[in-house]
C-alpha cells in the first residue's frame, strides 16, 4: 500500500470521503442552507455561509470515513461496497482513523470562528454523526439517527446568526429529520436484501411490504410541517411554489419504487437533491436574492 505514488493514494482517499459521489454533501448542505437562510432573513453573513459551507462538506467526509471503518467487516459482503477503500484492504484502519480526525479538526476550526453557543452546538452534532453508523446494529431507526445529524445544521445556523433558538425553527428540523428518514429509506431498500443476510437492520427491513405507503406518510407529514414552518416565518408565494415542485417530486419518487426495484430505489434516493433544492429556491426567491 504505501509504495503506491502519491496520485493513486490520493485517489483512495478521495473515494474514502466519496468525493466522487456529492450527494450526500449535498443532502446535508440544503437543510443547513434552509436554516441559514430562515435565521437570517434571507441574508446569512458572509463568514456563517463560509462556515457553513465547508463545515458541510468536511463533516461530511469524515462521516463516511466514520461509517466505512464501522461497516467495513459487513461491507466485504454486500456488493455494492465490497469494493471501498477499507473493505478492500487498499486503505488501512490508521489511515483512515488520522484522516477522519483531520477533517473533524478542521470543521471544529471553522466553527470556532462562530459564537460559544455555536460551538456546544458542533461538539453534539458530532457526537451523534458519530453514534450513527453503529445504530444499525441495535435499532431498526438508524435513519432517525442519520436524520437528526444531517438536520443539526438547522439550529445551529440560528444559534452562529441569532444567538437563540426559537421555536419555530423546530418545525423545519423535524421536516428534515423525517425527510433524510424517507432518502435514506430508499437508500436502505437497495440494500435490503444484503442487510437482513448479514444481520444488519434498517427502515427498509422494519416497514417490509408498508415502505411505500409509510415513506408517501412521511412525505405528506414533511411538506405539512413545511407549509406550517414558512407561515410561523412569514414567507409568501415563491416558498409555496417550491414547496409545490418538492411534492411532485416526492410524487415521481413513489412511482420510481413502486416495484422496489434497486435501481430505481436508489433513482428516488439521488432525486431528494432536487427537493432539498426546490425548498432552499423557494426560501431564498421569497426573500429576494441578494
Amino acid at each position: 500500500m504505501s509504495s503506491l505514488p502519491i496520485k493513486d493514494r490520493l485517489t483512495l482517499y478521495l473515494r474514502l470521503i466519496r468525493f466522487d459521489r456529492p450527494i450526500g454533501s449535498f443532502l446535508l448542505l440544503w437543510p443547513t442552507w434552509w436554516g441559514l437562510w430562515l435565521a437570517s432573513g434571507g441574508r446569512p453573513s458572509r463568514n456563517n455561509l463560509l462556515v457553513f459551507t465547508l463545515g458541510v462538506f468536511l463533516m461530511r467526509s469524515a462521516g463516511c470515513i466514520a461509517n466505512d471503518l464501522a461497516d467495513r467487516k459487513f461491507d466485504q459482503h454486500v456488493a455494492r461496497t465490497r469494493d471501498r477503500p477499507l473493505a478492500s484492504g487498499a486503505v488501512s484502519v490508521t489511515e483512515a482513523v488520522v484522516l477522519a480526525v483531520l477533517l473533524a479538526l478542521a470543521a471544529f476550526g471553522l466553527v470556532l470562528l462562530t459564537n460559544t453557543l455555536t460551538v456546544w452546538m458542533s461538539v453534539a452534532g458530532l457526537a451523534m454523526a458519530m453514534a450513527y453508523p453503529f445504530m444499525k446494529r441495535f435499532t431498526h431507526l438508524p435513519q432517525f439517527g442519520l436524520g437528526v445529524a444531517f438536520s443539526w445544521g438547522i439550529p445551529m445556523a440560528f444559534t452562529a446568526e441569532r444567538g437563540e433558538l426559537p421555536p419555530a425553527l423546530w418545525l423545519v428540523f423535524v421536516a428534515a429529520v423525517l425527510w433524510s428518514v424517507v432518502y435514506d429509506t430508499f437508500y436502505a431498500m437497495v440494500d435490503r436484501d444484503d442487510d437482513i443476510r448479514i444481520g444488519l437492520r434498517s427502515t427498509a427491513i422494519l416497514f417490509d411490504e408498508s415502505d411505500r405507503a409509510i415513506t408517501a406518510g412521511l412525505q405528506v407529514l414533511v411538506l405539512t410541517l413545511l407549509v406550517l414552518a414558512g407561515r410561523q416565518f412569514g414567507l409568501g408565494a415563491a416558498f409555496y411554489a417550491g414547496l409545490g415542485i418538492a411534492a411532485m417530486l416526492c410524487l415521481w419518487q413513489q412511482w420510481l419504487i413502486r416495484g422496489r426495484e434497486r435501481a430505481n430505489c436508489f433513482n428516488a434516493f439521488l432525486n431528494n437533491n432536487l427537493v432539498g433544492l426546490a425548498v432552499f429556491a423557494g426560501i431564498a426567491f421569497d426573500y429576494g436574492l441578494p
